[in-house]
């Protein structure tokens, strides 16, 4: 790759580059998705605190895949054909003008939610609109330079044109809202199906297995830093008290941390990398799977941000309400987590499943001490244990069961 930014042809990457990582301009693209999420958990904790949990399920579920989605589009894009030059940074830049506008119109969708009537997605829709100006550009252009992947090049533009047509005129037809959603479920579909048919069809992008393994672990660790922003808050709230500093407060501070880091040490217990590189067909249920792990983790953050809310005593809900706001997407976090690795394997091994129980035991026993007067920090404390279940027993056993079944997928 020359150190010149000048413009180069767009032929691919090689899928076999050794050393494959991260550039710098893809950590600052993911930087525009802390505020994406911190919308969405914002937005969607607000609503639980008033009890609208319909409003808050269907308003985080639209918010989470429309900025997932986004992500996901571009990423895969960026590993088969960042060439570094002027023309991919400039169409970066757009797309990053277009995240952000989408999470300006995140609020817009929970309030509209809130009424009642019409979906207002005016906002966000035009941020997708901003996104995929540069991104089929980006396509036409690979197109172009790279004639052996031409058609598959063009049917991802043509995909992402269509359906942007489809969710522009969803705008004008200004349907119920529960017509809206059932539209948007058809376009969703045909969304996610435009990349299987691509690539199945005309032949795969030079994605490189690893770089997306490792910008799909970049993702989760942003997408923690929402827990760590509510626990951050709940802290807040338990400081601002008369008491000031409590044991409750050390409680909260350590259990908060203590569950970001857990999360992180269970989601890399397994390098995906190598399995992508060997079963490359895999990485489709991998990588669309994560839209549901990571908003799993944005839930908790909006889950945190309910518990600082009913600590401060500004929330229509009870405590019991809150740490199911937690413990929920914590459950949701460890079974996304148990099942990508189990379409990655293909395999399923009766030792982790044993894990996985028991870690679900753990956040029953925390609803269940709220609910005989424990406090949130000692809940929280308890649902940071959730994880650390499967974290102890991968680490004394259950390491050498996921070796053997790695060895047995990649020898197959």
């Amino acid at each position: 790759m020359s150190l010149s930014h000048r413009l180069t042809r767009m032929t691919g990457r090689d899928p076999h580059e050794s050393h494959r990582a991260a550039t710098p301009l893809e950590l600052l693209f993911d930087l525009t998705f802390v505020v994406a999420f911190s919308q969405i958990s914002s937005q969607a904790a607000h609503a639980l605190e008033l009890g609208h949990v319909s409003t808050a399920l269907s308003g985080f579920a639209f918010a989470t895949f429309a900025v997932t989605w986004a992500w996901i589009n571009y990423s895969w894009l960026a590993s088969a054909y960042d060439n570094e030059d002027i023309f991919f940074r400039i169409a970066t830049l757009v797309v990053m003008v277009g995240v952000l506008v989408v999470a300006l119109g995140v609020p817009d969708v929970f309030h509209s939610l809130e009424e009642g009537e019409h979906l207002d997605n005016n906002v966000l829709v035009a941020g997708y609109v901003i996104m995929r100006v540069a991104t089929v550009a980006i396509w036409l252009r690979a197109a172009k330079h790279d004639p052996e992947r031409r058609r598959t090049c063009l049917a991802y533009a043509m995909n992402i044109s269509i359906a942007q047509v489809g969710w522009v005129a969803l705008i004008f037809l200004n349907l119920p809202i529960s017509t809206t959603f059932l539209i948007a479920g058809v376009l969703i579909l045909f969304e996610l199906a435009g990349p299987v048919f691509a690539e199945l069809r005309y032949g795969r992008t030079p994605w490189h297995p690893h770089h997306i393994a490792e910008r799909y672990g970049l993702l989760l660790i942003i997408s923690l830093g929402e827990v760590v922003l509510g626990t951050i808050l709940a802290i807040s709230a338990v400081v601002e008290e008369p008491a000031g500093w409590t044991v409750e407060a050390g409680l909260i501070a350590f259990g908060g941390t203590a569950l970001a880091f857990a999360m992180w040490w269970v989601y890399f217990v397994i390098e995906p990398g190598p399995v992508l590189a060997r079963h490359p067909i895999r990485a489709f249920p991998w990588g669309y799977g994560h839209i549901f792990l990571f908003g799993s983790v944005i839930g908790v953050g909006a889950g945190l941000h309910v518990a600082a809310q009913v600590i401060s005593g500004h929330a229509h809900v009870d405590t019991v309400f809150a740490v199911l706001t937690v413990a929920i997407p914590v459950l949701a976090f460890e079974i996304m987590v148990f099942a990508l690795y189990a379409v990655l394997l293909m395999q399923v091994d009766t030792f982790h499943v044993w894990l996985l129980l028991g870690s679900v035991a753990v956040l029953v026993i925390a609803v269940l001490a709220v609910g005989l007067g424990a406090s949130l920090g000692v809940a929280l404390v308890v649902i940071a244990c959730s994880p650390a279940v499967i974290i102890v027993g991968y680490e004394t056993v259950g390491w050498r069961h996921s070796n053997e079944m790695l060895e047995r997928t990649l020898a197959e």
